[in-house]
């Protein structure tokens, strides 16, 4: 995995801690999900076109 995919993967799984305890303290965001989303399908887009 290159670098820039690997920085991309380490920044969705440390957005989906966020959002989760963002949830779990303060309530669900349709918009913090949404965003999450939006960078895990960036993500795999990035990681399907290195390999």
């Amino acid at each position: 995995m290159a670098g820039a995919a690997k920085t991309l993967s380490v920044a969705t799984v440390a957005g989906l801690v966020v959002a989760t305890g963002y949830t779990v303290a303060v309530g669900g965001s349709g918009w913090l999900w949404f965003a999450w989303i939006v960078l895990g399908l960036v993500t795999l887009g990035v990681v399907t076109a290195r390999d």
